[in-house]
């Protein structure tokens, strides 16, 4: 099989700052809700989104916040998370997006790789933020969404008169944001986006019908994440959409949300919709306004999305992509093209692909499985300050290597069926097996761990520990030991102790031989069923 390519139309990109291209029309879309806060209904319209980015812009600039600046956001989802991000991009600033749920710890390590100097959060997360600024010198104050002592109230950026200077930005070269990712191995490095690469995933989307100007929105997948952040809250704003946030996801106020506000494009991940195809709550509510579910980050199955499908009698279609790639390489075609459900899509324009047989190094042939290699204007530009790392993923000829294993159909349509790469995806959040081998490790029982995904309906994948062990020690002592270091997602679930972790000869553990293993164990409890 040769280069595949997209069925689609190129799309035009272009040569703008992100800002420029999701703000363009905010003014004629006047008072047209842009974010709804959906447990309170406090509304900005397009105009005070405009607005209110310009007046950040200018609170910023006055304390001082330059050109390649970093400001780093530490919130769950709000509307003003939008104002925040768009104000940095303005000031040719950059957004590190943090997990909400990082300890103080894991949130220091982020701030400190990129030497960031602001933090934004919420009064909830204050204490946390607080202690990891203590550990990072190049931290020069804290702002917070609300108010709370010992930080400065975001509402005073808000307040702020006069106009942002005008900062000359190169869409190539400049960045605007830096979210943190595993990539295919190791522990989180910061992926360096620009201006364009997001400008491009952008343009590439709207050639592919997602988001219509009557559309409303739910917002609940965060934004700290590559997909909240750019195709639910990028998207939906240059799309000119309303978008309803909300912080975290219940599965009751997630229904309530969608019914208020008369919700039409549910953006979800396979957990939730398997919430949508299969838990009973959902009958109690008029779910009919919704035209499209939407599903990435993680595989759907065929039989998950027929499910949610008929139960809501709306298309679904899936996306894939990674934080590297901005995020979108490939998307389901519209309602009216031949949908294969089980498929994550075909080529966003403007993009390539290409599935390549690892053992024998060349491309595959249709149907044949490989890895799936990808490239267009959205891949990045790389890992911060990891030139390395950036040289293992994207080769010479700019194909990023994304450590997935899939096949493509005669028609182009890509089954992801597994994974080369060591990330555990739990509920669409990556987990670094690095991460949790490194944090088992300090327990003074442990003599060697490794971290494997282990499939699970629910979750799609949790994290499980394999352990050698010094001294005696309970597994619940040990999966204690590491909730209490990590964020929740991050949490071991499962934990067996074996006499020996399996390594190569050059030191490197077999992660495939215990994956293997766990898949043949799951195998036989189901047959035992």
């Amino acid at each position: 099989m040769a280069i595949i390519r997209s069925p689609y139309p190129e799309a035009t990109i272009p040569d703008v700052s992100l800002h420029e291209m999701v703000l363009g029309e905010a003014e004629q879309r006047g008072d047209k809700p842009a974010l709804i806060d959906g447990p309170t209904g406090r509304t900005i319209t397009y105009r005070q989104l405009a607005a209110a980015v310009r007046r950040v812009a200018a609170g910023l600039a006055a304390r001082g916040f330059r050109k390649g600046d970093v400001l780093g956001i530490y919130s769950p989802n709000l509307p003003e998370y939008a104002i925040a991000f768009y104000a940095v991009s303005s000031l040719g600033g950059v957004n590190t997006t943090i997990n909400p749920l990082y300890t103080s710890a894991e949130l220091a390590k982020q701030l400190n790789d990129c030497r960031a100097r602001y933090l934004l959060t919420v009064p909830a997360f204050l204490d946390r933020a607080r202690e990891a600024a203590s550990q990072v010198p190049s931290l020069e104050g804290i702002f917070v969404f609300g108010e709370a002592e010992g930080a400065t109230p975001f509402s005073e950026l808000l307040q702020a008169d006069g106009t942002p200077p005008a900062v000359s930005i190169n869409p190539r070269e400049d960045l605007v944001a830096l979210p943190y990712s595993s990539g295919t191995t190791g522990l989180p490095k910061g992926v360096m986006l620009t201006h364009r690469n997001l400008v491009a995933n952008l343009s590439q989307m709207v050639n592919v019908d997602l988001v219509r100007e009557d559309d409303v929105a739910i917002a609940v997948l965060p934004f700290y994440h590559i997909y909240g952040l750019v195709v639910i809250m990028g998207a939906g704003l240059y799309g000119g959409s309303t978008i309803v946030t909300m912080p975290r996801f219940d599965l009751e106020g997630f229904l309530e949300t969608m019914q208020r506000y008369r919700v039409t494009i549910g953006w979800m991940v396979p957990p939730i919709v398997l919430a949508m195809a299969k838990h009973p709550l959902v009958d109690k509510y008029d779910l009919s306004s919704v035209r499209l579910v939407f599903s990435g980050a993680a595989p759907l199955s065929e039989d998950l999305a027929q499910g949610c499908a008929t139960r809501l009698g709306c298309i679904v279609r899936q996306g894939y992509g990674m934080t590297e790639t901005s995020p979108v390489t490939h998307c389901a075609p519209p309602a009216g093209a031949a949908l294969k459900l089980g498929a994550v899509g075909v080529c966003a324009p403007n993009t390539e692909a290409r599935i390549v047989d690892l053992a024998r190094g060349v491309d595959a042939e249709t149907g044949e499985v490989g890895e799936v290699w990808v490239r267009g204007p959205q891949v990045m530009k790389g890992y911060l300050n990891r030139p390395d790392a950036t040289a293992d993923m994207i080769d010479t000829e700019g194909w990023l290597h994304t450590g997935d294993v899939g096949r493509v159909d005669a028609e182009g349509f890509l089954y992801i069926v597994d994974r080369v790469k060591e990330l555990i995806k739990y509920k669409g959040l990556q987990v670094a097996p690095a991460e949790l081998e490194a944090v088992l490790l300090q327990h003074p029982a442990v003599g060697d761990a490794a971290v494997i995904p282990s499939p699970d309906e629910e979750a799609g994948e949790i994290p499980k520990a394999f352990v050698m062990a010094r001294t005696p020690v309970s597994a619940e002592e040990l999966m204690e030991f590491v909730a209490e270091r990590v964020a929740p997602h991050k949490k071991i679930r499962l934990l067996e102790f074996v006499d020996a972790v399996p390594k190569s000869a050059s030191g490197k553990i077999l992660r495939r031989e215990l994956i293997e293993r766990e898949r043949q164990r799951q195998a036989e409890v189901a047959k035992a069923r």
